[in-house]
């Protein structure tokens, strides 16, 4: 098997295995040993419901910007494959990513690997062979079962634990906490900012004798009008300047990262002016990104009730006095219902849509849980989010009106495609000015 293009090669590893997910380790450790895959620098592997892409968004920058040569592997991208995989701050090329999908095909044999499994190993392949100072490895699902815990964390970080998932993680908060904790490594530091942790989480990490750092006893952060302060147990308190990255969330993502390179000292020292630069750098697509003012465009991946509890938060905290038009729509084993719930009496407008994706939701099936969830507000059906944002746009009443496109990757995807090929050009992202509601 020898595919000539990188499109080529993903049509290939989707079709290795017979279900997209496959929860367990013995095939990733097989290749791992074929490959010979020993990483010599240190791993950070970020796991939790949501903020681990932020995280490791903060954690790149800031030590790219601290001089080292970072490797980042992060999912599911919105646009391209490439995504994925960044070394230095750029995307991997699609003749590296061909080579070390190359690698992984000869080392696999007939074992049959997952689309993601597949591409941990070869992103990981790719790091060795470049060799980078750090590698940043963000969870896919859960963490214990997960791909990327084949490898060993030097440390560990757990953003948040909260209901999703349900069908592999369970259907509460302690059975998600303990298969989160599972990156953990003993004697290791192993960093939490789960403001109330399961006591799953805690009693698995010192079963094992982690290193375990919780936000509110360990580290913290406080804000201010024009600054924020991340405060180390027993020292003073550092004054940072409010990430790039926009939500109040954002600080207790910054803080888990912060918590991590001081854990990690004196193997990647790191100076206060990489702190500064790379909270003012870093960016991640598809997180409360604003896309166009007047009327402002929004997108936010959020597709469970915790991250829809924060981009509630958000547009609460960044009114603009119009009404606000949600493009919506959602993957069916999601807690479609929930979601709305949070987020109903912020929207005036739904415009739902079809995912045409094997588990996407039907606008129709979107239509009866908005109304299940007593929502009065008008509600019009499209067959695709792209098809849904161009109404939005076409019927926005005045430039203090907002348009709000949430609900999935999928979703945000669509619409990114469909702004990528509108005349009017995109809106820089920019920093926030206060983080007041923080």
């Amino acid at each position: 098997m020898n595919p000539k293009t990188l499109s080529h090669w993903l049509a290939h590893i989707e079709r290795l295995h017979p279900t997209v997910i496959d929860m367990g380790l013995e095939r990733v450790h097989a290749v791992k040993r074929a490959l010979g895959l020993a990483p010599s620098f240190p791993v950070i592997i970020v796991g939790g419901t949501n903020g681990k892409g932020s995280t490791c968004a903060m954690l790149e920058a800031i030590l790219a910007e601290a001089g080292y040569r970072v490797g980042c592997y992060t999912s599911p991208h919105l646009l391209r494959y490439h995504e994925r995989v960044r070394i230095d701050r750029r995307e991997a090329s699609d003749r590296e990513l061909r080579e070390s999908f190359a690698e992984v095909e000869r080392a696999r044999g007939d074992l049959a690997l997952t689309y993601f499994e597949f591409g941990t190993l070869a992103a990981m392949t790719l790091f060795v062979q470049t060799g980078v100072d750090v590698a940043i490895l963000e969870v896919g699902l859960g963490g214990r079962l997960d791909a990327v815990n084949a490898f060993d964390a030097d440390c560990a970080i757990v953003t948040s634990v909260d209901i999703d998932h349900v069908a592999y993680l369970g259907d509460t908060r302690e059975a998600i906490g303990f298969e989160k904790a599972g990156i953990f490594r003993g004697g290791k530091p192993a960093i939490c900012a789960d403001a109330v942790p399961p006591e799953s989480l805690r009693a698995h990490a010192a079963s094992i004798g982690a290193d375990l750092r919780e936000i509110g006893r360990d580290f913290g952060y406080d804000t201010r009008r024009l600054n924020w302060r991340f405060q180390r147990s027993g020292a003073d308190a550092v004054v940072l300047p409010y990430p790039r990255l926009r939500g109040a969330f954002q600080l207790s993502n910054a803080s888990a990262a912060i918590a991590a390179l001081d854990a990690l000292h004196d193997r990647l020292p790191v100076p206060e002016s990489a702190l500064r630069s790379g909270l003012l750098n870093a960016t991640v697509a598809g997180r409360f990104q604003i896309l166009r003012h007047a009327p402002s465009v929004i997108v936010d991946v959020a597709h469970n009730p915790h991250a829809a509890t924060a981009l509630a938060h958000n547009l609460e905290c960044s009114k603009t006095g119009g009404r606000t038009t949600a493009v919506f729509a959602m993957l069916a084993d999601k807690d479609i219902e929930a979601v709305i719930g949070v987020l109903k009496g912020r929207i005036d407008k739904w415009l739902v849509a079809d995912i045409h994706e094997p588990r996407g939701a039907t606008a129709a099936h979107l239509t009866q849980a908005l109304r299940v969830q007593g929502v009065d507000a008008p509600i019009d059906e499209f067959a695709t989010p792209a098809l849904a944002y161009r109404h939005a746009l076409a019927n926005v009443d005045s430039a203090n009106d907002r348009i709000v496109v949430f609900g999935s990757f999928h979703t945000v995807a669509d619409v990114l495609r469909e702004e990528a090929t509108s005349p009017a050009r995109l809106t820089r992202q920019q920093p926030a000015a206060s983080h007041a509601c923080a």
